[in-house]
Formats: structure tokens, sequence, C-alpha cells
């Protein structure tokens, strides 16, 4: 189901081509064999069915010296929206960094997605202007490797 999920997040940030993960993929990277993963979800349900997901790793701070969390993908589907879901898994995320310690949690968030900006707004969360989040892939990635 979490294919399902990340498939239709692709569809709303209009990306529909770019979630190319698979099923095994996730199961490797979720619960990897001999280690543990680098990586970490939690998920919703209502009546058994997964409507719901966080996807968040570990991350460092050079200036609190101190880990924190990066949520790296909210999605809650359409219809299950406004039913407080995606506040349940902020909160839960929240509570893993208030548990281990962890200063901050941050995240990026598309221009364009009001909704989801007036629900982190409304949680009391910050824009952090001025910071431009920046990628390499493809054929640059492999250019700076090969350096």
């Amino acid at each position: 189901m979490l294919v399902q999920l990340v498939a239709e997040l692709a569809a709303y940030e209009k990306e529909p081509d770019a979630a190319t993960g698979t099923p095994q993929d996730y199961a490797a990277a979720l619960f990897p064999p001999g280690r543990e993963p680098a990586v970490s979800a939690f998920v919703a349900e209502v009546d058994g069915q997964v409507v719901g997901m966080a996807i968040w790793f570990v991350t460092f701070s050079t200036w609190t010296a101190r880990h924190g969390l990066w949520l790296e993908d909210l999605f809650v589907q359409p219809e299950h929206r406004g039913e407080g879901i995606g506040a349940d898994l902020m909160s839960a995320l929240a509570q893993v960094c208030v548990d281990r310690g962890y200063p901050r949690m941050e995240w990026t968030v598309l221009d364009w997605n009001t909704p989801a900006i007036e629900v982190y707004r409304h949680l009391g969360a910050e824009p952090m202007d001025g910071w431009t989040t920046q990628r390499l892939t493809g054929s640059a990635l492999s250019a700076v490797a090969g350096r």
C-alpha cells in the first residue's frame, strides 16, 4: 500500500512518473537485512486501510551538534483530509524528536501547496526563507562523483 500512496503523492505533486520505487525497494529500505534502516515510515489507517504516511529519517545539525528529524514526505489521501490524520502523523514525528532529544524537525513543501502550508503554520512551523534546496541527479551526479 505504501507504493500506492507514493504514486498518489507523485500525482498530487504533478510528477506522476517520478515515483519509481517498487514494493521490494521499500521493503529493502525500511527493513534492511542485517542492519538498522536509514529511513522510517509511519502509516495511518482507517478501517484497516492505509490512508496516510510520513516517511522520515534522522539528520544532523552542525550548528547544534545534535540530530534532528527530516520529514521526507507526508501524504494523506484526499478523501481523508480534514480528519486530523496529517496532524496526528506530525504529532507522532514531533514525539520522536521529544523522546530522542532532537531540537528540530524539518521538511520542504512545494510553494503552491497552500493547504499543506496552512496546516504547517497552524502547527507552529516557520518557513526558512533564504534557503533553496539543491539537487544533483543523473549525469551531473555521476560527473561530480567522477571528479
